[in-house]
């Protein structure tokens, strides 16, 4: 079957490598982080993406995900483990399985620190992680951590340059108008050259567009609420920078655990599925696990 995770679909002589992962909201409620990474590991699935928010204030005027109209927001949101720590102790109990944060606030985060989390994590897994990101939603979260809304799509863009040459230079320095440090040292350096894939989740508006093109690896979307077309402009923005946007991986996160639409997806050129889990105790998680594994092996067959 090749790669754990990995499947070439598609009809006419046409193949997309199609990369089955899955996601959750890591808290004390439901399954433990490990034991999920080898019941995943062991059914086959390519990656592991686990969610963060550091702390969900109890005033909140911010929709459920800048939703106008939006349900309340879920328990589980305050209630998530630190990324870092529980991906680092899955990194210990595996061997294959990638690892990967969906999503990271890097906007809400100290860049240096930050870095160090990832070099380190990288290291400790072998290389097996992705470095999923995005700029966030909730208003009050981001201004706990002295994050202006408006400035986060800067931030985050600052944050991840600064990230890169702590990660590829034996002396690093930046000097931004939102990070500034001057000339440092930092290890360990990531194990994968020039540092694990950054791949960038949300809308791909213009500003969006710009930023996977200039310093991503990856885009991925959530299944259901932003159209395939927005490729269309990260292509463009490729352009306009004299970047192949074939060097882009494209992805689904929440993507739906359905054979056919998976089919479409990888027609459509999207080479990873991430399929949520449910927020459940123990039994309905690996349950789950049971009812999707076989979609590793029959679109691997397809």
């Amino acid at each position: 079957m090749g790669d754990p995770g990995q499947a070439r679909i598609g009809s006419d002589g046409y193949g997309q490598e199609m990369h089955i992962g899955l996601a959750i909201f890591p808290t004390d409620q439901t399954m433990q982080p490990v034991e999920l990474a080898r019941e995943a590991e062991a059914r086959g699935f390519e990656s592991l993406w686990f969610t963060e928010h550091s702390h969900i204030p109890t005033s909140r005027d911010t929709p459920w995900g800048g939703v106008k109209d939006a349900p309340p927001l879920p328990e589980f949101y305050a209630r998530t483990h630190d990324p870092f720590v529980a991906l680092g102790a899955c990194a210990g109990a595996t061997t294959t399985i990638k690892l990967a944060t969906g999503i990271c606030l890097v906007a809400q985060r100290d860049p240096i620190q930050t870095a160090k989390e990832v070099a380190s994590l990288d290291r400790i897994s072998d290389g097996r992680f992705l470095f999923g990101i995005g700029y966030g939603w909730n208003k009050e979260e981001m201004a706990h951590h002295g994050t202006a809304y408006g400035d986060r799509r800067a931030i985050l863009r600052e944050n991840m340059l600064a990230m890169k040459e702590l990660w590829t230079k034996d002396e690093a320095s930046f000097a931004g108008e939102h990070v500034q440090f001057t000339s440092s040292w930092s290890w360990p350096k990531p194990s994968q050259a020039g540092g694990p894939p950054v791949i960038l989740g949300g809308s791909a508006g213009p500003k969006t567009a710009a930023h996977i093109a200039e310093f991503c690896d990856g885009w991925m979307p959530l299944g259901g609420r932003h159209p395939l077309e927005n490729w269309k402009l990260v292509v463009e923005a490729c352009a306009a920078i004299g970047r192949d946007p074939e060097t882009i991986e494209r992805g689904m996160f929440f993507a739906p655990p359905d054979e056919a639409k998976l089919t479409e997806l990888a027609a459509a050129g999207f080479s990873r599925a991430v399929i949520g889990l449910p927020q459940g105790p123990r039994d309905e998680v690996l349950a789950a696990l049971d009812d999707w594994a076989p979609l590793v092996s029959t679109l691997a067959t397809s």
